[in-house]
């Protein structure tokens, strides 16, 4: 469970009235909506993964108090989680997994400083007392011939390998070039993809391929090239704000040594939107009983987000020496991307335990 304490850290700010009882209530919303889009249904003896992209986490101008507080808790409710555009400083990371508790470890790939890498990292935050690390880590490296340019990856991908109960597995995290050059897209996610596949031939282990694969439609050549591949691809639908690019994903080895030691239970992607800053459409948001509301839970409207964090905004550009928004309703959403994120963060549970048939051998 993610730590709340730090919440008495707010209780006299001057610039930021009600902080605590603000942070509390939309964390009280979120944690109603985590519970009834993940935990609700999971299934004992499983491993929830899960991917977010949290946009340029974090530069620039330094994402709020209550931002981190609720980055947490959506992470709080995976087993472990691969996070992409992890920036140089690491101290947000660090100040991340101060409020997911003693519980949580993480580890990041080095800086990408190379032509397309943006100063990027690419991380792993799990939760210790659901998977351990296996003591491999690494970066795919692909051969001279699988890229057309002859070059590596701009982004590297990121892999580790952990176990939680029976299952052995491994995460490879990726961040695949942007740009005009569908086809470069297509390449990366295909090369990628089969080096995951040979090495399941040999390890007994399943391999896990996820991340921000700027995948932009849904029938396109750069879907095409993740769907050809040998690897189990479930459908997670649009992951973007506006809800018509299909960027995130996940897919899965079901073949090689380690067989399929695995089952997909469930899964899925999160919309926070609903219940931190918003601004959510009033016919998608879950509806919240009278008990829920009078337990603290609340949806404010678009225009109550609006006045709620104009001034503090203005005062934290001042800060930083920027000059406030000159359309504050028109710069909202795009501002709440730098809160929080342009990408809805993807979950999948998958069965860990199959002793059972472990036992059946011997029959």
């Amino acid at each position: 469970m993610a730590f709340y304490h730090h919440l008495s850290n707010y209780k006299n700010d001057p610039d930021y009235p009600n902080k605590q009882a603000w942070i509390a209530s939309r964390l009280l919303t979120l944690r109603h909506d985590l519970h009834n889009t993940i935990e609700k249904d999971r299934h004992p003896d499983s491993l929830i993964i899960g991917s977010w992209n949290i946009r340029a986490f974090d530069d620039g101008v330094l994402r709020m108090d209550e931002s981190y507080h609720y980055i947490a808790e959506i992470i709080d409710h995976f087993d472990i989680c691969a996070i992409q555009e992890v920036k140089t400083d690491l101290a947000p990371l660090r100040r991340l997994k101060g409020l997911l508790g003693p519980n949580w470890d993480f580890f990041v790939s080095d800086v990408s400083t190379h032509k397309g890498g943006n100063n990027e990292r690419m991380a792993f935050m799990y939760n210790t007392n659901r998977v351990f690390f296996r003591n491999l880590i690494g970066e795919i490296v692909l051969s001279k011939e699988d890229l057309a340019h002859g070059q590596q990856p701009a982004r590297s991908p990121f892999f580790a390998s952990f176990q939680s109960g029976w299952f052995k597995f491994s995460l490879c995290s990726a961040h695949i070039v942007f740009g005009d050059d569908l086809k470069l897209r297509a390449e990366e996610i295909g090369a990628i993809a089969d080096a995951l596949v040979k090495r399941a031939k040999n390890e007994d282990q399943v391999h896990i391929f996820l991340g921000d694969m700027n995948i932009e439609k849904e029938d396109g050549e750069v879907m095409q090239a993740l769907k050809e591949s040998k690897l189990r691809v479930p459908n997670f639908g649009p992951t973007n704000m506006g809800g018509n690019k299909w960027f995130d994903q996940m897919a899965f080895t079901e073949k090689g040594k380690a067989g399929c030691k695995t089952r997909l239970l469930r899964h899925g992607k999160f919309d926070w939107r609903h219940a931190v800053f918003g601004p959510h459409p009033k016919d998608k948001a879950p509806e919240l009983t009278e008990k829920d509301k009078a337990d603290g839970k609340s949806r404010p409207t678009a225009e109550a987000l609006l006045k709620h964090y104009e001034k503090k905004v203005e005062k934290t550009r001042k800060n930083h020496g920027k000059a406030p928004y000159a359309n504050w309703p028109k710069s909202y959403k795009n501002w709440t991307t730098f809160e929080m994120s342009d990408h809805l963060p993807i979950w999948m549970e998958l069965e860990i335990d199959y002793s059972d048939n472990y036992l059946r051998r011997y029959l």
